[in-house]
């Protein structure tokens, strides 16, 4: 999931991908997947017993995995055998086992347990609706991502800075410079996770409900996600340069600086939002997959833990290359940018910028005169 998130939280990302031409194009992506997803399932329902979960999902991610190589290629704007040479296999095995056959079945459960939780109807006594749904769901969302990717990916291979590509590269970078902190992030938040789910649970009936839990995991894990995201954003390599040496920012300032507006909406999303989507993934494979109880303590305890220490983890990256994308934007001109051995370096290291006065040249993806 955190391929979605950076592509609405960075902004070079949002820009290039929320364009009115591009939004366009992405809605016809959209609905035709949707539409072979109906046929498939109207078809599949004769010949296999999409009731059975675990066969459901194996559709699901089948089924989402050619969607996303479908739109990856629209997207990209080449056939599939100039991707293969031009972006490499390792990219094209990351689109299809990760944002196709992983994120369409992690769709497929947050659908069966929304549609469980909030209208209480349940897959296991009433398939069709809710397998059909989840088809659909999965396959429309993968295609929209998908298409994004394969547009950055243009964008980037037509020469556009793109700092960081959300294949989680930067991600495994960040955990080879910084183990430590990253893990220290999220095993302190899976620990409070855990510890507020168990207090939510001793108020009452409606604590302990599958509903209550959702709401109550969601505010907190959205809320340290907000918090790591701020810490992200003033780890010491990305001080600004016109503070003191090794001074760490203020909170209050760093808050007043972005604005409360922008705190809440990333609260809202993808703290809030991204919350409860995994919160309903993991009720999901518990519900239909593992047959365990989501009422039972301990189970919401650990679906609690992981909530709460993925958000925090996520959190803590996109204020991280938040900050890296913003400070080399500002620093360093889009010619310069676009040379691929500096882009490589900057976006591996976020480092070597920090004392260029040259201001900004161009804020927009491949757009130098668009305003931010």
């Amino acid at each position: 999931m955190l391929h979605r998130m950076a592509l609405r939280v960075l902004p070079n990302l949002t820009l290039a991908v929320t364009e009115e031409q591009v939004r366009k194009r992405k809605r016809v992506v959209m609905l035709v997947p949707g539409l072979v997803a109906f046929a498939v399932y109207r078809v599949a329902k004769v010949m296999i017993p999409l009731s059975e979960p675990l066969v459901l999902l194996g559709v699901s991610g089948l089924l989402s995995a050619t969607t996303a190589i479908w739109a990856y290629r629209i997207g990209r704007d080449a056939g599939l055998t100039t991707a293969w040479k031009e972006d490499g296999p390792r990219l094209l095995l990351w689109l299809t086992g990760w944002v196709g056959i992983t994120w369409g079945i992690l769709l497929s459960l947050m659908v069966l347990a929304l549609l469980k939780v909030f209208l209480n109807y349940d897959f296991l006594q009433h398939p069709d609706g809710p397998a059909m749904m989840a088809l659909i769901i999965a396959c429309t969302s993968v295609a929209r991502d998908a298409f994004e990717i394969g547009h950055v990916r243009r964008l980037q291979r037509n020469g556009a800075p793109v700092l960081t590509f959300p294949d989680g590269a930067a991600l495994r970078a960040l955990f080879r410079e910084e183990p430590a902190r990253l893990i220290q992030w999220t095993v302190v938040a899976a620990a409070g996770g855990a510890i507020l789910s168990q207090g939510a649970a001793l108020t009452g009936e409606v604590g302990r409900s599958e509903l209550g839990q959702l709401v109550a995991v969601s505010l907190v894990a959205g809320s340290l996600a907000v918090w790591a995201y701020l810490a992200g954003e003033q780890r010491p390599h990305c001080e600004r340069p016109d503070r003191g040496h090794g001074q760490r920012s203020d909170w209050v300032v760093k808050l007043r600086a972005l604005g409360w507006a922008q705190v809440f909406r990333f609260w809202w999303w993808p703290g809030l939002a991204f919350a409860a989507t995994y919160y309903l993934v993991l009720m999901g494979g518990t519900s239909f997959v593992l047959h365990l109880d989501p009422g039972h303590g301990m189970v919401q305890g650990l679906m609690a833990a992981g909530v709460a220490g993925i958000m925090a983890l996520d959190g803590y990256y996109l204020g991280y290359r938040r900050a890296v994308d913003d400070r080399v934007q500002q620093t360093v001109p889009p010619s310069v940018l676009r040379c691929p051995f500096v882009l490589g370096i900057l976006s591996r290291t976020g480092r070597g910028t920090s004392g260029s006065g040259i201001r900004p040249a161009g804020v927009a993806l491949g757009e130098p005169g668009r305003r931010g």
